[in-house]
């Protein structure tokens, strides 16, 4: 490691899925938009790979106040755009009713390449996800950082999940996301590396094989960047509510310093097996944070309040040097408002109570995610 410290920039990447304000229902981002946004914008907004979907990104962030505030600008000028053509954004995962076969990929060459690369399974892709990027400078550092944080992935996805419905069904899960997504070769926990240079050994293999051309086509929950110097985060559902994201990017951030200050002092976490942290990812996905998650050395289930608490007070020195103690706090605030798919799934419930079909709930559903998107704003 170098004797440099990190200044643990942040940078925040988010989806969101365009809809029609009246109908509710998804629609491709018109040519036009696209051109308002960039023209506002520039380089922090992009298409992604359907053509209903749109990219933003904040800028290199000092602190979580600049990540509040370049991604509340981001979030309020896509509103603004999108609003001139009767259209809105939602930070979410999963439209609630959307049907995907209908859905077309963005004509651009990398996405063509993908459409032909991964066939069927890419056509599914009507998901988005939330990426929380950690200014780590040293590459045995984010390796080392990497595999100790692997363990705490299962804590974001539970308090960031937001897509419970698939194709106008209630799945069960709160992040159906990561099932659509796991179906992508490369994706999922990343491997136990030990070193920055077994790291390389392994995707230079494939890379000079040519099954891909770099390691953007490397999509684990948790990777070193391919583009900046940075360790990121990718396992989270997009959270409608700003506040939510600017919570879980505190997290990712605290969870950095607190790993990077423990190696300075020659001690780690304890490295666990993936098969354990996999059954804390699924319990995630499956359930959000109402059952629990595994407390791995003491082989029991403990509620996910009490693991929060844990967290916070674990990472309350690092949040405070970092400036993000509120924001880390709000993890709390998460747990007492309910995620975004415990939300989506109140609002199904009061509009079939008050007499809604199943279509007309879930355009209520998806009239809720519109207004969170502006929440805080």
């Amino acid at each position: 490691m170098t004797n440099d410290v990190p200044e643990y920039t942040l940078g925040i990447e988010e989806e969101y899925l365009l809809v029609d304000v009246e109908t509710c229902a998804l629609v491709d981002v018109p040519d036009a938009l696209m051109r308002d946004c960039a023209r506002e914008l520039g380089d922090k907004v992009s298409p992604e790979f359907l053509a209903c979907q749109i990219e933003v990104g904040t800028g290199i962030c000092a602190n979580i106040a600049e990540a509040r505030a370049d991604l509340g600008h981001l979030r309020r000028t896509i509103a603004d755009c999108a609003a001139q053509y009767g259209m809105a954004p939602l930070a979410v995962s999963c439209h609630p009713f959307a049907d995907w076969h209908s859905r077309k990929h963005t004509e651009k060459q990398r996405y063509n390449d993908l459409a032909r690369d991964l066939a069927g399974v890419v056509r599914r892709m009507l998901i988005s996800g939330t990426h929380v990027h950690v200014g780590l400078p040293d590459d045995d550092l984010r390796i080392d950082i990497m595999r100790q944080m692997t363990y705490f992935l299962p804590h974001l996805l539970a308090l960031s999940t937001s897509s419970p419905y698939w194709g106008g069904q209630d799945t069960g899960l709160n992040s159906y996301r990561l099932t659509i997504f796991d179906n992508l070769p490369r994706t999922g926990l990343p491997p136990d590396f030990v070193s920055h240079a077994e790291y390389r050994r392994s995707v230079d293999t494939i890379i000079k094989a040519g099954l891909i051309e770099d390691t953007t086509k490397i999509w684990w929950d948790i990777r070193p960047s391919a583009r900046f110097p940075t360790l990121e985060a990718r396992i989270c559902d997009v959270m409608p509510i700003m506040e939510h994201t600017l919570t879980v990017a505190a997290l990712v951030q605290a969870i950095a310093r607190m790993l990077v200050e423990l190696r300075r002092r020659n001690q780690r976490w304890r490295i666990y097996d993936r098969f354990l942290i996999a059954e804390n990812r699924w319990r995630a996905q499956r359930y959000g944070p109402r059952e629990g998650l595994l407390d791995i050395g003491k082989s029991t289930v403990v509620p996910m309040g009490q693991l929060v608490e844990e967290l916070i007070e674990l990472l309350e020195a690092d949040a405070m040097v970092l400036g993000c103690l509120n924001e880390l706090r709000g993890a709390q605030d998460i747990l007492t408002m309910g995620t975004s798919a415990e939300r989506q799934r109140a609002v199904f419930a009061k509009a079939r109570d008050n007499g809604a079909d199943t279509d007309a709930a879930l355009a209520e559903v998806v009239r809720a995610l519109i207004a969170e998107f502006r929440t805080g704003l």
